[in-house]
């Protein structure tokens, strides 16, 4: 049945059995059905799931002709990385580890390999991508123009759909021919098409060979031209609180997939195509990645305070009558919030702890992890909340701003890991908006926060970040911040 169905989500409960003594040569069966092209025919699903759950049950066939098309659908292996981490992704040959439209055809999009250079044919003029998908990467490649030339290059690309919409399209083109004199600055070469410009003025002479490296981690995205930065930006202020293209482009919420070279009818030549992933490796606890900065040590409640009331109430307060409650506040916070191995935790008998700082826009990292019905959350601004709690206790997962009235308050989906292990908030905040991830799963999508407290009144410009006490066992580590929008 789930060979049928087909799907992500059918992959997914598939390979759950592949480890199930009884129906385990079953499974590895729909998992080839399920993530092959039927009939030798579309693209199949060629995820990262995909190729791991094929891996998987290759060894679990008996039929050998299902052996061949799992194993001929699996990504080339890459070669051995240089000295400073790059891969190869072109052989300078032929087109192995790149797929056209139809994988399983010789026919690879009309691109044309000759002296280690591969160039679009315009006879041809498709999309090619990577056999793989990428996360967060350096990618450095050449690349030579033709008069008007026109091309793309798709980053966590999926395999359907317009790329410059269901990915990001990272535009390649002679903007200065005069065909292009009325183009918006958000479509000149190295811009995130429609959604982040670029800075012109960096290319070559066409005909003369650029080399360009594209620098994506996370939610940030850079891009040298010619030893020139001609692009940085954030993928979700970039739509905050919309595209500067006015169009919805799902793909810049996007976490992973495939390099792509987007064809438009220009012979436009590739070379020394090079990739090198980044955050491969499980960062240590309470150690902040590039840019962030922890508000958790790991060992005590440095950066944190205890709650005093609400910020209306607060602002109530004379300066006198503010300390005063905070010595009180932090006494009782000592009392309940504890450091254990690394861990924040909250034996559920005190109050919130807040940050001693208060913040504007942000883009904030935590690790969270609840018992059996939990419920807490995260502050905003001192205003509640980005949900957490158990999903079969209250029908819906974690990550939704709870006490939205006019706006959206739940979840796009569930995302939730089974309770009792850790998950991961990627919360945005610009403005009034906020955009959730939740194990690198899209849940809240731009969508405006209201004030709890004050109700006529937008969100605070700024405020403190707090962790919800709602009377349970509560776990947290892994507490990063990095401020927007400072300059």
């Amino acid at each position: 049945l789930m060979a049928q169905i087909r799907g992500e989500a059918a992959l997914g409960i598939a390979a759950s059995y592949l480890d199930c003594p009884v129906l385990k040569k079953e499974a590895a069966q729909a998992v080839v059905a399920i993530a092959c092209p039927k009939d030798n025919e579309g693209f199949g699903l060629h995820t990262r799931a995909a190729d791991a759950a094929l891996e998987k049950a290759i060894p679990l066939l008996d039929n050998k002709d299902l052996v061949e098309k799992a194993k001929k659908f699996l990504p080339a292996p890459l070669p051995q990385p240089d000295e400073e981490g790059f891969v190869s992704l072109f052989n300078g040959k032929d087109m192995t580890g790149w797929i056209w439209n139809n994988r399983w055809k010789e026919d690879k999009g009309g691109y044309i390999v000759k002296d280690g250079v591969m160039t679009c044919d315009p006879k041809g003029a498709g999309n090619i991508y990577t056999d793989r998908e990428f996360s967060d990467f350096i990618f450095r490649f050449e690349f030579k123009l033709v008069p008007e030339a026109n091309n793309g290059l798709g980053v966590r690309a999926p395999l359907t759909g317009d790329v410059a919409y269901t990915g990001m399209e990272l535009q390649i083109l002679d903007h200065d021919h005069p065909i292009y004199k009325d183009i918006k600055p958000y479509q000149a070469h190295g811009s995130v098409y429609g959604t982040i410009p670029a800075k012109r003025g960096y290319l070559k002479p066409v005909g003369e060979w650029n080399e360009q490296e594209v620098h994506i981690d996370g939610r940030y995205i850079k891009i040298t031209l010619n030893g020139h930065e001609i692009l940085e930006g954030h993928l979700d202020q970039a739509r905050m609180p919309k595209t500067v293209d006015g169009n919805n482009h799902p793909g810049l919420a996007r976490t992973t997939g495939h390099l792509g070279f987007l064809g438009h009818g220009y012979p436009v030549s590739f070379r020394n195509l090079r990739i090198k992933e980044l955050n491969t490796e499980p960062r240590p606890d309470n150690v902040p990645p590039p840019g962030f900065t922890a508000l958790f040590n790991g060992k005590d409640l440095t950066n944190w305070k205890g709650l005093v009331e609400n910020p209306p109430k607060r602002a109530q307060m004379s300066a006198e009558e503010l300390a005063e409650a905070q010595k009180k506040a932090d006494e009782r916070m000592r009392a309940h919030w504890q450091v254990v191995d690394g861990v924040f935790v909250f034996d559920g008998k005190g109050d919130s702890l807040c940050t001693e700082k208060d913040y504007a826009d942000f883009e904030m990292l935590v690790d969270w992890k609840i018992k059996e019905k939990g419920d807490s959350g995260i502050y905003l601004r001192g205003s509640p909340q980005v949900q957490i709690w158990d999903p079969a206790n209250f029908n819906q997962g974690s990550g939704g701003l709870y006490n939205n009235q006019k706006n959206p308050s739940g979840v796009l989906c569930l995302a939730d890991n089974p309770i009792g292990e850790w998950n991961t908030f990627r919360i945005i905040m610009v403005g009034e908006r906020v955009t959730v991830y939740l194990n690198e799963v899209l849940v809240v999508d731009n969508v405006v926060m209201e004030n709890y407290w004050e109700r006529d009144k937008p969100i605070y410009p700024t405020g403190s970040i707090e962790l919800q006490n709602h009377g349970n066992t509560l776990y947290f580590k892994n507490i990063y911040i990095r401020e927007l929008n400072k300059n």
